[in-house]
């Protein structure tokens, strides 16, 4: 397994409110953990960070390589669980971080499969044989009105309620995450990106930029493109291949 990442402040903002980690467990099982913070610069920064560290050695210190596949969901979900605490505690303590609050997508990578926690509106897309599929839906209000037949996506990357989303990790003392679990077969590679990056673009256009493209150049080429769209966000990405 290999695992390439990239974060990138784009072209507007003052700071970069992303933060992702990625790695290999001793027997090259592949993770990442990729976070985009909400609640000013100060507030966005620390909750992406502390959220994507908090879940990062959480996962790092219990993983054991005889998982089972419902053992690694419980270790993600309590990971993703016990950063939600670390940062609503935060918020809570220090007026100054007051609603702060992160997207997270938590993936890994074992045996075939893929296995993936999310909250918010970063996103999982599977690329395989010249086709791309995206394995996460956006807890978004934009999504729900796409899920309710009233908006198309394409729409929906430009409707101006696109930015507020419906479920994020340390707003509330408890966090509801979405477990996906996927076959990942050879030749495949799972794309984790926040919405810098695919809120610019259609499935179909993302899939047209990886395609033909080695893993250890896309994360450039994929951030290079947001910043082409006019990059008004950070971009942030990460990629698993075998």
């Amino acid at each position: 397994m290999r695992v390439y990442s990239g974060s990138d402040i784009g072209l507007v903002r003052d700071s970069n409110q992303d933060y992702c980690q990625t790695g290999l467990f001793p027997d090259h099982v592949a993770w990442a953990v990729v976070c985009d913070g909400m609640g000013g610069a100060n507030g966005g920064c620390t909750a992406s960070s502390v959220a994507t560290e908090a879940i990062s050695q959480y996962m790092t210190e219990g993983y054991r390589s005889d998982m089972t596949s419902e053992q690694l969901r419980e270790l993600m979900q309590q990971a993703v669980q016990q950063a939600n605490t670390k940062v609503y505690q935060l918020s809570v303590e220090n007026f100054t971080l007051r609603g702060m609050g992160t997207t997270v997508v938590c993936v890994i990578v074992k045996d075939g499969q893929l296995h993936i926690v999310h909250a918010g509106d970063s996103r999982a897309y599977l690329y395989r044989d010249g086709s791309i599929h995206r394995l996460t839906t956006d807890h978004s209000i934009v999504q729900q009105l796409v899920s309710a037949g009233q908006l198309t996506d394409d729409q929906a990357r430009v409707h101006p309620s696109r930015n507020i989303i419906t479920r994020a990790l340390g707003i509330e003392a408890a966090l509801t995450t979405d477990y996906t679990q996927e076959h990942f077969p050879d030749g495949s590679e799972l794309i984790v990106c926040t919405d810098g990056l695919c809120g610019y673009f259609s499935d179909e256009e993302l899939c047209s930029l990886v395609r033909d493209t080695d893993a250890e150049v896309l994360i450039e080429k994929l951030i290079r493109a947001a910043k082409n769209q006019g990059g008004s966000d950070n971009i942030t990405v990460a990629v698993i291949t075998d």
